[in-house]
């Protein structure tokens, strides 16, 4: 009668495959777990700052830690005045009432442009800005790009156009620690937000896209250029429906 070959280390070998078997299955387990709860958690945040302000931000903390000092004060959207909500949709994102949290058209542009150009220009709508600033931190990676795309719609979805207006003039810097309309009417011009005239409102707004660089006061010479445009601007959309909503 033949008998069956014994291979030595067959079965030690056997062993060793099951052992990774069950330690890539406790990985894949522990990790499914811990995603699935950091998403979970993630969405219960997302719906609750639709009423609750954020309690702090990645590029707050960053302006602390670099000795700008970090200055806010939240208000909401009914104590700010309707001019700093119509400065800032004039000046960053005038398709903000219709859109859906993207300016595709501008975002076409700005890819061909920068095709041209060394100066990389973004086409950033406010609900993209919000979604950076609350959720994410500065900077260009597409990591960080990804994960803007998913907080910007789910926001759009969440909030709605009012709180992420309100949101965005809460959080987004306006000077050197200067967070917020509140705080920077009250620095600039020694009042609270919901006093701020065209003028005044339209200063603030012209900052915005490097605040750091650009001066309301004193008035940097890119400021005193831009500010004109944006009431201009300011009263070009006035009469938008879309915007009027917003401004109620």
């Amino acid at each position: 009668m033949e008998q069956s070959a014994f291979i030595p280390g067959s079965n030690e070998g056997a062993s060793r495959r099951k052992t990774r078997l069950l330690l890539f299955l406790r990985v894949w387990k522990w990790s499914r777990n811990i995603f699935g709860t950091l998403f979970l958690a993630q969405v219960i945040y997302i719906v609750a700052l639709r009423w609750v302000d954020p309690p702090v931000t990645a590029t707050q903390v960053i302006s602390w830690a670099e000795g700008y000092g970090l200055t806010r004060d939240y208000v909401s959207i009914e104590k700010m005045s309707s001019n700093a909500r119509l400065a800032v949709i004039a000046s960053e994102d005038q398709l903000f009432p219709s859109h859906n949290g993207f300016d595709w058209q501008s975002i076409q542009k700005a890819m061909e442009r920068n095709k041209k150009s060394r100066k990389v220009r973004g086409a950033s709508t406010l609900s993209q800005q919000t979604a950076k600033n609350v959720f994410l931190w500065q900077g260009r990676s597409w990591l960080r790009k990804g994960l803007e795309v998913y907080f910007t719609f789910m926001i759009e979805v969440v909030w709605g156009k009012r709180r992420i207006l309100e949101v965005y003039l809460n959080v987004s810097e306006m000077g050197k620690g200067v967070f917020g309309i509140e705080a920077a009417a009250r620095k600039y011009f020694r009042k609270p937000a919901a006093k701020l005239t065209a003028t005044e409102a339209a200063m603030i707004a012209a900052a915005l896209p490097n605040p750091k660089k650009y001066s309301v006061k004193p008035l940097s010479d890119y400021v005193a250029r831009r500010y004109p445009q944006i009431i201009t601007q300011m009263n070009n959309i006035a009469a938008d429906e879309g915007v009027k909503d917003l401004m109620k």
